[in-house]
């Protein structure tokens, strides 16, 4: 066979897509992200990267090409459908293709839409998971979301919808409720667990910046949770239950190392 020939083979053999790696970055410290996500971020072509991932963890990947494409409640976001056509050509041009999603991409994080895009286009994919946000949240407050005798069932719920859909989400029924992207809508959700009979000194864990050296947390009563979150600019995650209580001899340290105010 010569050469032309055998260069022809070669290309005919060549995939016409290469492959995305959806990887969770964790909530936001570079070093929670797992083993295999910081190696194929090592190892990427291109990154796409959501709004909330740090400088910190973007310098695991100095070779790869970045392209951000957050999104971000309240502000100029890039649009859903721009997202997927940017990996699918991205997955055009090279071999090694990361979309590096916030928290867990199969907790809140779109990652159905953006596999439907991929497998329609016969796009190879492979999902790397990451510590959600209310896992980070749990731990860094050392307040688990379970406990014995108390709560036994965790519900993870955000009212955060797509365009056209109604943000009057059903809360679910659970011993401990986690909202993701708290905000002005936690506020509302605290009222309707008023009016539905929750008690108002139902212990509200907020959590502002998780794992970020600006995290900050409060520790509220239901009743007192619209105040609390009008102190907070960064993203939030709202714990609301029996299981937050904290523990009689629990040290309440911020992040900056002050004493906590526990309002409960």
């Amino acid at each position: 066979m010569d050469r032309q020939a055998m260069q022809a083979t070669h290309s005919s053999r060549k995939p016409a897509y290469g492959k995305v790696y959806l990887i969770g970055a964790g909530p936001g410290a570079a070093d929670l992200i797992t083993v295999r996500g910081a190696r194929l971020l090592a190892q990427a072509d291109v990154v796409l990267h959501d709004a909330l991932v740090t400088e910190e963890m973007l310098a695991l990947c100095p070779q790869a090409v970045k392209i951000p494409v957050g999104k971000r409640c309240g502000k100029l976001s890039t649009a859903q459908q721009f997202i997927n056509k940017q990996m699918i050509d991205s997955a055009r041009k090279y071999a090694l293709v990361v979309r590096l999603k916030g928290g867990d991409p199969m907790l809140f994080g779109r990652a159905d839409e953006e596999l439907r895009a991929l497998e329609q286009h016969g796009i190879a994919a492979e999902v790397v998971p990451g510590i959600s946000a209310a896992l980070a949240a749990a731990a860094t407050t050392q307040q688990p979301l379970t406990k014995r005798g108390v709560a036994r069932s965790v519900a993870f719920f955000t009212s955060s919808t797509a365009p056209g859909e109604s943000d009057q989400v059903n809360i679910p029924s659970c011993d401990t409720l986690v909202q993701y992207m708290g905000g002005r809508e936690a506020a509302a959700t605290a009222q309707r667990l008023l009016a539905q009979g929750r008690a108002a000194s139902t212990p509200v864990v907020v959590v502002e910046n998780c794992s970020r050296d600006n995290q900050r947390i409060q520790r509220l009563r239901l009743d007192r949770l619209e105040s609390g979150l009008q102190l907070c600019e960064g993203p939030v995650l709202v714990m609301i239950g029996e299981a937050l209580a904290s523990r009689p001899q629990q040290t309440l340290i911020t992040a900056d190392g002050q004493d906590e105010q526990n309002a409960a």
